[in-house]
């Protein structure tokens, strides 16, 4: 039983995993993630990237099939431009197929791709290996782990998760079926290591929709809320927003109402939640504005940018109106985000970003510590792997996992080829491994 990294591992982002047993592959997510910028004035040459998939495309025979634990786009948004290369059937459950499939459209390959729809706690036998879906929280509809199991050993790979009892979305997170699997002799748990580095327990999606309400209800002009366009449960809650602070909700970027039409599709958008169409905020009061916008990472062509250099065709603002940040900086766009504010701040435009407040205008989507810890105790994996993360991250996770009794861990990086099975041990840098720009 082997564990192959191609992206993820070393670094956050453009996850790409493979299991193999028995001469076949399993691949487990095909995301991307954007390229830095070699310097903070050459934005206009960052590329979407995704890891390098040479190593399986030259032996795609052996490619049993693809899974794709949720719709984020570290982990779905390479398989569209990369798909031809595989061909091979996608498993994956209902939200992120709809998903999926409009990524599909956009690429020609609509009617092309077997996109095979799971529900939880449902098995499917895909090729030399047998995988089960195990619901859990995230900052999405339906995020999954799954158990992979083959005749040398059962994996268990957790995909991105929280534990949170309080989600805008779905149901609460149950450690029933977790502790379960410790009765199932566990060889590893691939585990996620983003917030490794992070003490105690990561925040609800429910506290943060009370934070953005508290802050947006005593606004008396324009607010605009950057955030990530996949994180559906903080749309949710501004949705409520706009309906306790009498404001109209309108979505200004492509991926908003893309992931918006994929939710309402799949039946995770309420239907007393009304949005309006952007082209109507010009003609709304100042304080009856609520929009929610693309580009929170300061990406050059998104909205936000748009919004401050004033040619945004559905929205302007004015001095005193509020844009507030609700979502991580990610590491590498720092500078990029803070020239967006000083364009802002420039116009007397108000900014809030979450160094800016006591209160949880973003929370993680990803476990701390103690979340970590309690995943390990349920589970009663033999090792540990920590994967999704840089270095730090997962050396932290390697950690966590020691204190929680796990016998083994195991940290290595992309490229490094971990046998699980007959014994424990990675190969060191086996297979070249790189990211490659993908067009847009």
């Amino acid at each position: 039983m082997w564990f192959l990294p191609l992206g993820g591992t070393g670094e956050i982002g453009m996850n790409m995993n493979l299991y193999g047993h028995d001469g076949q592959w399993l691949m487990i997510d095909c995301g991307v993630s954007f390229n830095e910028p070699l310097k903070v004035d050459d934005l206009h040459t960052a590329e979407v990237v995704c890891a390098d998939p040479t190593f399986i495309t030259q032996q795609k025979e052996r490619l049993a099939g693809i899974v794709i634990t949720h719709a984020h786009e570290d982990h779905v948004g390479a398989l569209p431009f990369l798909w031809r290369r595989f061909k091979c059937p996608v498993y994956t459950t209902a939200f992120t197929a709809e998903v999926l499939r409009r990524k599909l459209v956009q690429v020609g390959l609509a009617d092309e791709v077997p996109v095979i729809v799971v529900k939880e706690n449902e098995s499917q036998k895909i090729g030399a290996f047998n995988v089960t879906w195990l619901a859990l929280t995230h900052s999405v509809p339906e995020p999954f782990a799954m158990t992979i199991d083959t005749p040398a050993g059962r994996i268990f790979h957790t995909g991105d998760w929280k534990i949170d009892k309080k989600p805008i979305i779905g149901e609460g997170f149950s450690p029933a079926n977790f502790k379960a699997l410790a009765k199932e002799n566990m060889l590893a748990m691939v585990c996620d290591s983003t917030n490794a580095l992070q003490e105690g327990h990561s925040v609800s999606e429910t506290d943060c929709y009370e934070a953005l309400l508290k802050t947006i209800s005593t606004e008396k002009n324009r607010v605009v809320v950057g955030c990530f366009s996949s994180n559906v449960a903080r749309l949710v809650a501004l949705g409520r927003v706009a309906q306790e602070t009498g404001r109209y909700l309108a979505l200004i970027g492509r991926s908003l109402t893309n992931m918006v039409g994929a939710a309402k599709a799949t039946g995770h958008w309420p239907d007393d939640l009304p949005l309006i169409d952007a082209a109507h905020l010009g003609y709304l009061p100042r304080e009856e504005v609520l929009a929610v916008v693309t580009g929170s990472q300061g990406e050059p062509r998104a909205t936000l940018n748009r919004l401050a250099a004033g040619n945004c065709f559905d929205l302007t603002l004015e001095a005193d109106d509020m844009v507030i940040f609700s979502a991580m900086m990610i590491p590498g766009n720092e500078d990029a985000i803070m020239r967006l504010v000083e364009q802002f701040k420039g116009q007397k435009i108000r900014t809030l970003q979450q160094q800016d407040t006591e209160l949880p205008i973003h929370v993680s989507g990803h476990p701390c510590r103690e979340e970590l810890k309690q995943l390990y105790t349920w589970v009663q994996p033999q090792l540990a792997i920590p994967v999704h993360g840089e270095p730090k991250h997962l050396v932290a996770n390697g950690d966590v996992a020691k204190l929680s009794h796990v016998p083994n861990q195991l940290v290595g990086r992309n490229g490094d080829l971990y046998q699980l099975a007959p014994s424990v041990k990675i190969l060191r840098e086996q297979v070249k491994v790189g990211r490659i720009a993908l067009s847009r």
